[in-house]
């Protein structure tokens, strides 16, 4: 059962660390964001892996750890990106339904069936992307359509697939693993943006955001690996994949974002199937 307040608290940590790399999208673009965020997280796991004296785990660790960087970064450029383009309240419950679902099928063959319950959360994870791609305002025009969710869907396999390989990588150790992701995230994303000869400059006001966003996800991640390691895979995926709930008020507290009745109905479906999931 430590899992379980293992999981939420990661939900929270991550929830308030996509608002805050939201924000700082939406200042100087998702690729510097994400890229800084990553950079001031390596800088604060390197230290505390220094001054635990971990012990480094074998190479294959390494290296499965750096692809899970890899992918997620990748799906947080994604996200980021999607968040500059439309509503966070919308982009990051989309977004965790997918990193949910993969870890829950990927467990059901390596550490059993899920429940009846679970099948019945799939159900309402459907429900809640049509409900929110078809979301009216008082109009009656459609404010959102499926191809609108495109990012924030694919950024969700994203992040189911480094639930998936980040769980892998830290059956027995920590801190290194996650030095290694978080170099493997911060080189996908320097490639990139050395692809593309996009400007590295940030504005001054944009910093605190990145280390907020830096040292939060870096909690939501240690949190997370935690929850793995005393659980199951899909257990502690699926409790970490609640962090739209954090972004969501967030947003509407800060960013008065609002949303439709239809939208409402779809956020409540996405997190009832996500909890669902856990039973």
């Amino acid at each position: 059962m430590i899992s379980i307040p293992f999981g939420l608290l990661s939900a929270l940590a991550w929830g308030a660390a996509d608002f805050a790399g939201g924000i700082a999208s939406r200042k100087t673009g998702a690729y510097r964001a994400v890229l800084y965020g990553e950079g001031f997280g390596l800088v604060l796991i390197v230290a505390a892996a220094v001054i635990v004296r971990q012990p480094t785990p074998a190479w294959t660790v390494w290296v499965l750890a750096g692809v899970a960087g890899a992918i997620g970064s990748i799906g947080l450029l994604l996200l980021f990106r999607a968040f500059t383009e439309g509503m966070m309240s919308i982009a990051a419950p989309v977004s965790a339904l997918l990193a949910a679902i993969l870890p829950v099928i990927v467990g059901a063959f390596t550490e059993g069936l899920p429940s009846p319950w679970t099948f019945l959360g799939f159900g309402f994870a459907l429900t809640a992307v049509w409900l929110i791609s078809r979301a009216e305002g008082n109009d009656g025009h459609i404010l959102a359509h499926l191809s609108d969710l495109r990012l924030p869907l694919i950024a969700g396999i994203g992040f189911g697939l480094y639930f998936i390989l980040l769980h892998a990588a830290t059956r027995q150790a920590t801190l290194w693993p996650m030095v290694a992701s978080r170099s493997g995230g911060a080189l996908a994303v320097v490639l990139y943006m050395a692809g593309r000869k996009d400007s590295w400059r940030v504005e001054r006001a944009v910093w605190p955001f990145i280390a907020l966003n830096g040292i939060l996800d870096i909690g939501g991640n240690a949190l997370y690996i935690l929850a793995g390691q005393a659980g199951r895979l899909d257990v502690s995926a699926v409790l970490s994949s609640l962090y739209p709930g954090a972004t969501v008020i967030l947003a509407l507290v800060f960013l008065k974002e609002r949303l439709s009745r239809s939208q409402w109905r779809g956020i409540l479906a996405a997190l009832v199937a996500i909890v669902l999931m856990t039973l």
